[in-house]
């Protein structure tokens, strides 16, 4: 089982395919398994490399909640591609709900490493501290739930979350507290200078996303945006071949002249 120490906590990953690197991030309380039905498709074409994040999955659950915040998962993700494809190696960036949201987050971090992103059934944070207070809320009360109720509160989720992909839920309601919590309004604040390709992809049925996918459609230049119908929060799974082929024209562009903004 390949697993990365990045200082004593161990990542688990998988490589898929020999292209272009591309890095797909599950979402809170998921797994590398979400993406289990896009990896024969995209591995033809790029290497593909899904990871869990600390917390959930295979990879290690810290006891510390300190060792769970955006900045380790940011952090996670650069050591995972250093590791695999060389440092400093540039990568399509990609991920879906908490994993889209690192991946605009990796971006302000490290933009001279992504080649494109790909922001699927998310959203950029928030402006108004009021706004984020609530949510900040909303992840805590998901923290409590996890350690009151352990992973049987996965039963009543989205299709991307399963109480078999994860050890125990101790892991996820820190990782609730420490990277699903919001900090700060950056991501948002950032997105008018994200200079990549975009491709913000969202199910017609993921209502507490429509309006921040077409925000963030908006606000980043030249970005495009795909509505993936009969789809809720977990797009690729709920409608799998609409999915890849809402994303199959972004990713074929990418060689191209006019994929250069």
């Amino acid at each position: 089982m390949p697993l990365l120490n990045r200082h004593g906590v161990y990542l688990y990953y998988e490589i898929h395919g020999n292209g272009r690197p591309l890095l797909l991030t599950h979402g809170y309380s998921s797994s590398s398994e979400m993406w289990r039905g896009q990896v024969g498709a995209l591995s033809r074409q790029f290497k593909l490399i899904i990871w869990d994040m600390r917390g959930h999955g295979k990879s290690d659950y810290p006891r510390d909640q300190q060792a769970y915040s955006e900045a380790h998962t940011v952090a996670d993700m650069s050591a995972i591609l250093d590791h695999v494809c060389g440092r400093g190696t540039m990568a399509i960036i990609g991920g879906l709900s908490l994993g889209g949201y690192m991946s605009m987050a990796f971006y302000r971090m490290y933009p001279d490493r992504v080649t494109a992103l790909l922001i699927i059934d998310t959203g950029p944070g928030f402006k108004k501290d009021s706004a984020r207070d609530d949510w900040n809320k909303y992840a805590n009360s998901t923290a409590e739930n996890f350690e009151r109720n352990g992973l049987a509160d996965l039963q009543s989720q989205s299709a991307e979350q399963s109480q078999n992909m994860h050890r125990n839920a101790k892991g996820l309601a820190l990782a609730a507290r420490g990277m699903l919590a919001q900090r700060d309004s950056s991501v948002i604040d950032s997105l008018s200078k994200i200079a990549v390709p975009s491709l913000v992809v969202v199910g017609a049925d993921d209502k507490p996303f429509i309006a921040a996918s077409h925000y963030m459609a908006k606000k980043i230049p030249n970005a495009k945006k795909v509505v993936v119908p009969n789809a809720g929060h977990a797009v690729n799974i709920d409608q799998p071949e609409a999915f890849l082929e809402a994303i199959k024209p972004f990713l074929d562009e990418l060689g191209s002249p006019k994929a250069v903004l």
